[in-house]
């Protein structure tokens, strides 16, 4: 089933500051505030999961989907990380972060270089979903997460594929977003130097769908493809 959707006031409540979601660096940009942070998230689709393998990290990037106060990650019932989500009473520690890459910034000095981007990364422990309702939502939401509206239309997994598909869910409870806007912070004795200094932006770029081979001639391109 699906998870259930924060109320009002949950929603004004900004997540609570941890050990491991305070900044130690730039905290002006960090935010706690569950509206930039649902944005951020939504914004996006891949994520990167990070967890320990026999005591050393492993980063995988992976397809994700946020439903409420929770984030969902599906994959293979065969990779390690979601068998070890499933095995264990107590989850599995995770880390997992979304980015949003909006500008290169190019300042008159190496050292000031940077880029403006939209950041969230959230700490806790993942479950495996065992409950068929709500493996069944949050593989809806990672598919149409990707594209909205593809989840109707497409033919859902079958029994075959679910039992070849695990989800595991975590909990959003020690989150924080970290954003950067605005220009290079130059150096007032660089000012004069003759080096070009801004922003470049960068946005996504969605080219013309290309069908498959397969493809019944005819068939029309679906429009939340051409709306993109």
């Amino acid at each position: 089933m699906e998870s259930p959707q924060p109320d009002e006031t949950t929603t004004r409540t900004p997540y609570a500051r941890t050990s491991r979601t305070t900044g130690t660096r730039a905290r002006e940009r960090m935010s706690y505030d569950r509206e930039s942070v649902h944005g951020i998230l939504d914004a996006g689709y891949l994520c990167h999961l990070a967890f320990v393998r026999e005591g050393r990290p492993v980063v995988l990037p992976t397809l994700y989907a946020r439903l409420g106060e929770h984030l969902y990650v599906h994959g293979s019932t065969g990779s390690r990380p979601l068998r070890e989500a499933g095995r264990s009473a107590s989850g599995m520690p995770v880390c997992v972060t979304v980015t949003h890459v909006d500008g290169l910034v190019l300042a008159k000095s190496a050292f000031h270089h940077s880029l403006n981007y939209r950041s969230v990364v959230a700490h806790g422990d993942a479950y495996e979903v065992t409950d068929h309702e709500e493996r069944l939502a949050a593989l809806d939401a990672v598919v149409n997460n990707v594209v909205h509206g593809r989840a109707d239309d497409s033919r859902r997994a079958d029994a075959k594929e679910l039992a070849a598909t695990a989800v595991i869910r975590l909990a959003l409870d020690e989150v924080s977003a970290k954003v950067r806007t605005g220009g290079p912070n130059d150096d007032p004795e660089d000012l004069d130097l003759p080096y070009w200094t801004g922003v470049v932006p960068v946005s996504p770029a969605y080219g013309t769908p290309i069908p498959a081979d397969h493809l019944n001639p005819g068939t029309p391109v679906p429009g939340y493809l051409t709306a993109r």
